[in-house]
Parts: C-alpha cells; structure tokens; sequence
C-alpha cells in the first residue's frame, strides 16, 4: 500500500508540475501585459508538435531539437504574438474583453494551422525530454520559479515590471519602455508553454484538440493564486495533481464509481470551476465586457430576400450535398444563442457548446425511452434552459475575464462529466423524428425553426427589453443607474442563450442521425465564439453567415481551414471590424410614434448647440419662448430655452418631475425652500399649463436621504469614510467639495447604490435602504449620473432618455421623455442620433436628461460639469437651479468652486474621509 501511494504521488507530481510551469507563465504574462492569454495551451501544443516533427521525422538529436524548439521557437511565437496582435491593442487602450477575444483568437488559429500541418489524429510518439523521473520535472519547475521571483524582486527589469503592472502609463512618463517589457513577458510566457507542451506530449494525447484543452483546464491554477502568486501557483499546481493521482485509487461500487472515476480524471477541471465561481474575479467592472457594435447591424429588406433565396435552393439538393447542407440551420441556431448573450448582452459566453451538446444528449435520451421525436426536442430545451439558470445565477456577477473563466470551466465540466462520460452516452442513438427522415422535409423543418429563432431574437433586440440588454452591453454600471435589474436580465439572456442552442444541438443531432459528443467539444465552442465574434455578433445576419462558412469549410478536402481562417481575424481583432459592417445598413426607425405636444417643424441641424444662456428679456419673452415649445403653432417650433428665475410660473410645464412649482424666488437666482405656510401663492400665466397647480400648503414634501456614520475602507486598509453622517435637504442643492482622495466619491457611490458601506445606515424617510442595490434605489426615486459619461452608445438619444423612463421612479407615464428631451434641449432631430460619436456637452444633457425621465425625487450628481465649456456649464447651472425650485433634492460632487458658489444652498468640505465643514 506504500508503495503504491508512492508511486502515485510521483505519478501526481509529474502532472503537477507541468500545471505548475502553466501558471508560472500565465502569472508572469498577465503581469507584464494584462491579457489573460487563452492560447497558451495552443502554443504548448504546437511546441509539442515542433520537436516532434524535429526529432522523429527529422532525425534531429533530441537535446539539439529541444533547444531550437524552447529557446528559439516558443519565444519566437510570444514575440510575434506581441508585434502583430497584442501590442497594437495595448495602444489602442483596448479593453480586457479584447485581448480576450485576442487570444481566443489565436488559440482557435493555432489549433487550425495544426491541424492544416499534421492532421487532425492523435500521435503517440512524441520524445521524452527529462525521462521518467517526476523529481527532475519538479526541480526544474522549483528552479523556474525561484528565478522568476528573483529577477522580478532584485534586478532592474524586476523594478520596471513592477512599475507596468501598477500602473502602465505613469511608467511609460517615467521613462520605462513598457513594450520591452510586455515583449519580454510573451517570450517567457510562450517557453513555459513550450516547455509544458514538450513535458505533457509523451503522457498525454498529442492531437490539435486535447493537449490545448488539457492546459487551458490547467489555468485553476493561476485563478486560485489570483494572477499574483508564484509560491501559491505552484504549491496548487502540486497538490491538485497528486490529489488526482490518489483518487484514482478509489473504486466505490454503484452509481458513484463512473462519477468518481470522472473526477479523479479531471480534478483540475472542478478546480478552475471552483475557483472561478468562489474566489474574487479577475479583471474589473464596466471596460471588460464586450464592446457595443459601431454600427446598428440593421439588415436591409432586399438582402434578407437574397439570403432566403440562399437558404431555400438546398431543397433542390439531392444526396450528401443535402444531408451537409441540413447541418447549417442547426447551426446557425446555436451561433444565435451567442448573438443574444454576446451580442446584445455583452457577455463573454465561452460555453455554448456544452448547453448544444445536453439538448442533443437529452432529446437522445428522451427518444430512448419511447418520447416522439419532436416532443424529445420540445421537452430537450426548457431541461437546458434550467441547467443555463443554475449555471448562469452563481456567473451573473462575474464580470469580463471571471465571467468568461466561469463559461469555459462550465463547457469544460459538461463535456468531461456528461457528454463524453460512458454512464451518460453508452449505447445512444438519434434519429430523425416520424414523417421526417428525408433530407428534404428534415431540412424544411429546420428553416421553419430558424425563422421563428430570428423572430424571436429580433422581437428581443426591439422595445423594453432590447434597450435594457444594449444598456447592460454599452455600460453594465450606468444600466444600473437607470433602473435595469442587471442580475435579472444577465440570467435572462443567459436562459435564452442555453434555450436555443439546446435546440439547435437537438435539431444538429437529428442531422446528422447521431449523437456525438465531439460534436460539441468545448475548442468547438470557442471557434463558434471566434466567428460569431468576427462576423459581427450583434447582426442577425451573423450567425447564417457564419454557419454556411463553418459547414462549408469544414466539408471542404483540408480539414482546419475554418479554424484557421476565423481564428486569424480574431486575432486581428483590433484591426479589422467586423465583416458585417461591410454590408448596407437598413434604415433606422423612428424610436417613437408623433407626440402631440411635439412642435411641428425642428431646426435644421441635427446637432443642438448649446443651451441658451440668460438673456436680458423680461418675464414677458419668457413666457413667449414657452408658448413657442409647447403649441406646434408658433412661428419658430423650436425647443424652449431654459426658462430663467425671472418667469418661476413659466418653469411648471418644463418640469420633468412630479413636483409642485416653487412659490418664490429670492432676487440673486437662487431657488428658495417651499414655503412653510400657505402665503407663497402661484405666480405666472395660465396659459399653456398641463394641469392646475396644487397649493404650497398641501404639497408632499420629497422623502429625506440621510447617510448615517458611514465608515468604508478599502482592501489594503484605506480608509475612505470614517463615520460620515449627511442629510440632504429637500428643494436644496447640496455640494460636496474637498481634494482629491477625500472621500466625496466613495460617499456618493454609497448613496447612490455601487458601494456598500462596511458600517453605518443609509435612510430615505426613515426606511434602511442600505442594502438596497444601485437599481433599486433608482426605482425608490435615487437618481445620479457619472464623472465618467454613462451614456449607451449604440442606442439613440430618445432611446437612452426612454430606458430611463421605463425603469425609473415613476414608469409608464411617456410624456416624461418629451419633458426630459425639452427641457435638456434635445427635442430636435438629434434625438434621433446614436450617442456614439456625440459631443461632450451634448452627452451630458442626454445622461441629465435620462435621470431627470425616471421623474426622481433625489438627483446625485458627480461632477457633471466635467468637460464643458463655460457656456455649458452656466446652462447646467441654470438647470439644477430651475430643479431645485421645482421641489427636487440634490447633491452636488463638483470640483469647479465657481459652479458650487451659484448655485448650492449647502456646502460640506471632506478631508481623510471626514466632513469637516
């Protein structure tokens, strides 16, 4: 017994140690450049396959192959990886979603050229490079690791990559050549690849597709070492390996051998799932999902009419042409469910071959026990879609790198306990259901189910819901700002996405009359990722496309083209846009039908200037540029300018809120409190008012936000708050001032939602509200903008300021959107305009706006006057101003003195996370 836990701990020291050098050279990648690099199995791989092809076919001595293999083919891979795809996305900025994206990429690349150059079959006689020994492996993994450690804490390229790693651009203004050191970091990353590829290959399965997969489960880990820690990499990296090793010892009876047998096979597996799911994500919040489309990926009519044509003339196919052909529409419905999750939603969904393989593997065993053909299929989805709600509620918070950590762990897991497992799969067949054995009637039914898919996809890109998932898209934080329930619709797109491609795997079963679990491989998932990607993922034409290519290829003599191909424009995804953009957009419609109290012409251009400022007219020219907003018969149908503090009465229709008018206003512009008694009475004409106003004395006064003894502090012992207490004042605007690194930031996120304090209460009238999410308290009446534009890019202006409507405070009431675009000045054909592309000025108008549509009662606003001019920022002045008097709450974080001096009845200066003042 000894002796074989001995030999088995040696056994699971060799494993560990490859995994071991896999984490070093992710770590020290991901330290140097950021990218989480996917492909680092798929350069192992080829590594593998060059000494291979050096020494068995060439005759090459194995020490010389091994040299030129490590020291001059590994590293030559990450520097050209580094010239030609990575470094031009580092100076583009790009975001981590990006490289990603990237490095998928270059794993599906590597993968296709592989199998281009020595076939897609396994080999079984790669060399051995350190022998049997595990110890000499584990030596040079310890030595590895010690050298690492040491360059990187005593020398002087150590200093500079410290320097990268915390904080790029202020190292590069420091002088330190941060492409050097990025170069460098992809060169020792690709020899530790190589290194575990040629150590691996004489163990394992050498073929394009296992040896890549096998490392990438290996990347647990570096997630468990927290892209950080050598020592904690390695000492995982052993202990998982020799934990594996001694499972296999065990041989439990009944139903949980096989399941046991599975696990102690792919202990890593349920290691990167752990800890993706458990320990705190990688990478950050808001930049790391994927980026919203640059166009609107409309598809002109005449070009769907062109695509059905395609799409039909199969039918007068006859022999293999059609039973190829059948597997297209299939297909294309699994790529669909990515267009809803990646494309719409913005989710990096890596695992959409798993969620494919159990609709086949379902509808398989459903048609086993007797079920009809269709009703297996019928039955097959909403199974998967309640596996894509169990999987998908635990990954809903994760975000851009931990998300797409989790997608691929949960595809790998799928595929190595269910889809290749013999108690799941033995002995199952799939067939074609009753009346539909013929090619012919077979595909039909698939064009049928593919039509009603895109319907259904397109009726979710339209409306409420399609504008909640392109918010969730464009900026995950600002979404929350406007009312979305992010979790609620992350886990809705999530269930869809499994739906559908459950339901395209059942229908690419029944194709091809089989059920095989390589047809839905985890690497096959990815080169799915890589086309939908590629083609453009938020076009419905996408996932036709790309089917017919992948199909197309794939039958094609040269098997690894499609891979190639697509995985090369991955790559070069920083440089190429998506194809789909080279087609003709369709029209855009009009986001809403005519309102009646729209004006009846617009100005001419499409672009507002900026507000108007306070003229010298009297109370009189006021009132006309009211009538002018308000009835489509004046002579100009222009949007009213900002009504000034000379015509308060002339402000009750331009009120985007509930709110009563205010009763006076004190000579210097400054909006004064309600009244306390019934003295203050209406002032103003009559004309063109909405509905009657209500008496000072009977008016509601707005609910009371108050933080109470906040204390925050931040990992590494910052304290951002210390017992902060604010009460904000209804009909007053607060502001909050002080230096940089105060606290004023923290504080407003904490009111508004995005941070939870470790101590102390947030009330709204009375009621803890603290543990209330962001979104929550937007639909409690707690609205706010960003310093940093939250704006949705790839919706109009009309379109963001209605999402705002429908999720906030008060809902369903449309006319709130004319008020917001009116009193904001953005009434004009702008409204019809994407945000992208849009001026500063103008964006925060359309943020303000989209706020003020939700008709809160609270507004928090943190540093609106970033980036305006003084013209625009005397407009906003004017703006919280007229607000304020209009019985509105709010705050106020603003580092222009001169703004806060004008209008804030309240100011609080904060110093070390304390109000001073």
């Amino acid at each position: 017994m000894a002796s074989l836990t001995y030999e088995l701990t040696l056994a699971g020291l060799a494993v560990g140690s490859a995994a071991a050098l896999t984490g070093i050279g992710l770590i020290v990648t991901y330290r140097a450049t950021g990218v989480l690099n996917l492909a680092h199995g798929a350069v192992a791989m080829i590594c593998a396959y060059v000494l291979r092809q050096l020494v068995v076919v060439g005759g090459w001595p194995l020490p010389a192959a091994a040299l030129l293999t490590l020291l001059v083919v590994a590293p030559g891979i990450g520097l050209v990886l580094d010239r030609v795809v990575f470094r031009p996305l580092a100076r583009r900025e790009a975001n981590p979603a990006q490289t990603l994206v990237a490095s998928v990429g270059v794993f599906v690349l590597l993968v296709g050229a592989a199998v281009l150059l020595w076939g897609p079959g396994a080999r079984d006689d790669a060399p051995v490079l350190l022998g049997d020994d595990p110890w000499a492996q584990l030596g040079a993994v310890v030595a590895l690791a010690c050298l690492v450690t040491a360059v990187t804490r005593w020398t002087r390229f150590g200093r500079e990559l410290r320097a990268v790693v915390d904080n790029r651009p202020l190292a590069v203004l420091s002088g330190i050549d941060a492409d050097r050191v990025a170069a460098a970091g992809w060169a020792f990353g690709s020899f530790t690849a190589g290194l575990t590829g040629v150590l691996l290959a004489p163990y394992v399965r050498l073929d394009p597709y296992g040896m890549p997969l096998l490392v990438i489960e290996v990347i647990a880990v570096a997630v468990i070492a927290r892209m950080r820690s050598l020592p904690v990499a390695v000492a995982a990296a052993l202990g998982i390996g020799v934990a594996q090793a001694q499972l296999t010892r065990l041989h439990p009876e009944g139903w949980a051998g096989p399941l046991l047998q599975a696990v102690g096979a792919n202990l890593f597996v349920v290691a990167l799932l752990v800890a993706a799911l458990v320990l705190p994500g990688i990478g950050g919040r808001g930049r790391d999902a994927l980026p919203p489309p640059v166009r609107s990926g409309r598809v002109p009519g005449g070009l769907w009419v062109v695509v059905g044509v395609l799409f039909l003339l199969p039918l007068g196919f006859a022999g293999r042409d059609l039973h190829t052909a059948v597997q297209v529409p299939a297909l294309a419905v699994i790529l669909l469910s990515l267009v809803v999750v990646a494309g719409r939603g913005g989710q990096i969904a890596l695992g959409q071959a798993a969620y494919a393989g159990l609709g086949a593997l379902f509808t398989a065993l459903l048609t086993a026990r007797g079920v009809p053909g269709l009703v297996a299929l019928g039955l097959a989805v909403p199974l998967v879609a309640a596996v894509g709600l169990l999987t998908g509620r635990p990954a809903i918070r994760r975000h851009g790198l931990a998300l797409a950590l989790v997608t691929l762990a949960t595809g790998v897991a799928v595929s190595r306990f269910v889809l290749t497992q013999p108690y799941a799969t033995a002995g199952l067949s799939l067939g074609r259901p009753a009346g539909l054995s013929d090619d012919r009637a077979f595909y039909a039914l698939e064009l049928a189910v593919l039509a009603g898919c895109l319907a259904l996809v397109a009726a979710l890109r339209r409306g409420r819901t399609g504008r909640a998932l392109a918010a969730l898209r464009d900026h995950e934080p600002g979404a929350e700002a406007a009312g979305v329930a992010v979790p609620r619709l992350k886990l809705l797109a999530f269930v869809l996405g499994a739906a559908l491609a459950a339901l395209g795997g059942g229908l690419l079963g029944m194709g091809l009359r089989a059920f095989d679990p390589e047809a839905y491989d985890p690497v096959r998932g990815l080169l799915w990722f890589a086309a939908v990607l590629v083609l453009g993922a938020d076009s419905l034409l996408t996932p036709l496309a790309a089917a017919a290519l992948l199909v197309t290829l794939d039958a094609g003599p040269q098997a690894g083209t499609a891979a190639a191909l697509l995985g090369l424009l991955a790559a070069l995804t920083g440089r190429l846009p998506p194809l789909t953009n080279l087609l003709p957009q369709g029209r855009r419609p009009r986001a809403t039908a005519p309102d009646p109290h729209r004006p009846a012409t617009e100005p001419p251009t499409g672009r507002p200037g900026p507000l108007p400022t306070r003229g010298t007219g009297d109370a009189a020219g006021d009132r006309q540029a009211h009538r002018s907003a308000t009835h489509p018969s004046s002579a100009t149908g222009r949007a009213a300018p900002l009504p000034t503090s000379d015509a308060a009465g002339d402000r009750e229709t331009h009120r985007p809120a509930t709110h009563p008018p205010p009763a006076t206003e004190p000579p210097t512009g400054r909006p004064a409190p309600p009244p306390t008694s019934g003295t203050g009475g209406d002032r103003g004409p009559t004309e063109g008012r909405t509905r009657p106003r209500t008496p000072a004395a009977t008016r509601a006064p707005a609910p009371t936000l108050r933080a109470l003894g906040l204390t925050l502090t931040h990992p590494g012992g910052v304290t951002a708050l210390d017992h902060v207490s604010l009460a904000l004042a209804p009909s007053r605007i607060t502001a909050l001032v002080g230096p940089n690194g105060a606290g004023k930031s923290t504080l407003f996120d904490c009111l508004a939602g995005t941070l939870r304090p470790r101590r102390g209460r947030i009330t709204l009238d009375g009621a803890d509200i603290t543990s209330r999410s962001a979104h929550a308290r937007t639909r409690l009446g707690i609205a706010r903008t960003f310093q940093r534009l939250a704006v949705f890019p790839s919706l109009t202006v009309e379109e963001n300021v209605r999402l705002g409507e429908e999720r906030g405070h008060v809902r369903r009431d449309p006319a709130a959107v004319e008020r917001s675009l009116r009193l904001l000045g953005l009434a004009g054909p702008v409204r019809h305009e994407t945000a992208a592309g849009l001026p500063t000025g103008t964006l925060r108008r359309v943020e303000l706006a989209r706020a003020l549509a939700g008709q809160p009662h609270t507004l928090l606003l943190d540093e609106p006057a970033a980036g305006l001019d003084a013209d625009e920022t005397a407009a906003l002045a004017r703006i919280l101003a007229a607000l304020a008097a209009d019985g509105l709450t709010v705050l106020v974080v603003e580092h222009d003195l001169d703004l806060v001096a004008g209008i804030a009845h309240t100011v609080h200066t904060m110093e070390g996370g304390r109000i001073v003042s």
